[in-house]
């Protein structure tokens, strides 16, 4: 879900982990790494809630099917 507004904030932010992102962050401002952290954080703890349902729902398909299709 994209949201198409910018919501200012006040963040207490530890100065070592935002100087460490913005050593490797090749040029963004500090509001572009903060948002790409958020981004990769709701990514990583999405994935991780779809590796818990490993083993726990049947799916039923054709693979193969699904490999040639492209």
């Amino acid at each position: 879900m994209q949201l198409s507004a910018d919501m200012r904030t006040t963040l207490n932010l530890n100065d070592e982990a935002l100087a460490a992102a913005m050593e490797v962050s090749e040029g963004l401002t500090e509001t572009d790494v903060v948002n790409e952290a958020l981004r990769e954080f709701a990514r990583a703890t999405r994935r991780r809630q779809l590796l818990e349902l490993r083993g726990k729902i049947e799916w039923i398909g054709n693979i193969d099917a699904l490999r040639k299709r492209g």
